[in-house]
């Protein structure tokens, strides 16, 4: 079995400071109902989107400027055999000077290509890190998929989970 998890990374010219409080403030550049606070150690959130995914997550590391780290507590993925596939993975978020820049790295430690998800999943990480989060940082406006209601009204648009 692969030990490779999902990992991306990018620079923006923000300070880390920045882009923690973007990554924090999940709501501006993840889709989906998000409750809980996504700002404080030791809280839980769950996420949901439909009735496609559903992950309830624990802040376990906070530290500001430089370091965020989600627990997966309880998972649901209705497109997988095994819709558990997330429970027991850890999503990390480092920030670091780089130059005159700030470089973002991503991963979804436990995430690997034997999961059924994986390819899905990557994907979606890839467009809500690469796009989303790092718009939120960049202009300070997010790109989450719309809201389900809106969604409806937009033809052809795909929902990424």
């Amino acid at each position: 079995m692969s030990s490779q998890s999902y990992t991306t990374t990018f620079l923006v010219d923000q300070t880390p400071e920045e882009a923690f409080a973007a990554i924090t403030n999940v709501r501006g550049w993840w889709s989906g109902e998000i409750d809980g606070r996504t700002d404080v150690l030791g809280e839980e959130f769950t996420y949901r989107y439909q009735d496609v995914h559903y992950s309830k997550q624990q802040i376990t590391e906070l530290v500001p400027g430089k370091r965020v780290v989600w627990h997966v507590l309880d998972a649901y993925l209705n497109f997988t055999e095994d819709p558990d596939e997330w429970i027991g993975t850890e999503v990390t978020f480092d920030v670091a000077p780089k130059g005159d820049h700030t470089e973002v790295s991503f991963s979804h430690l436990g995430l690997v290509p034997e999961f059924e998800c994986f390819d899905k999943c990557s994907n979606a990480w890839g467009f809500y890190i690469n796009s989303s989060l790092r718009k939120l940082i960049t202009s300070g406006q997010g790109a989450p998929n719309p809201t389900e209601d809106a969604a409806m009204q937009l033809p052809g648009r795909k929902t990424l989970v």
